[in-house]
């Protein structure tokens, strides 16, 4: 399994783009690049502003709760 340091920066920018996109899940990521979920947090906490990070986070939780409901 990859750590978000041993990652090349166009590897770090495309996991962003995934984890900014509502149509991606951490389980693609993960099979793409190795990184776990909690990973994926830290590399997004470490890259993104603290007020662009809580967005995220928050965006992340309630389409997660969507998608339960829904299912």
């Amino acid at each position: 399994m990859a750590t978000p340091s041993e990652l090349t920066e166009p590897e770090t920018s495309a996991i962003i783009e995934m984890a900014l996109s509502d149509h991606v899940a951490f389980a693609e990521i993960e099979a793409q690049f190795g990184l776990a979920e909690k990973q994926v947090k830290v590399l997004m906490r470490d890259n993104l502003k603290p007020s662009s990070y809580r967005t995220w986070r928050k965006r992340v939780r309630e389409f997660s709760d969507r998608r339960e409901h829904y299912k």
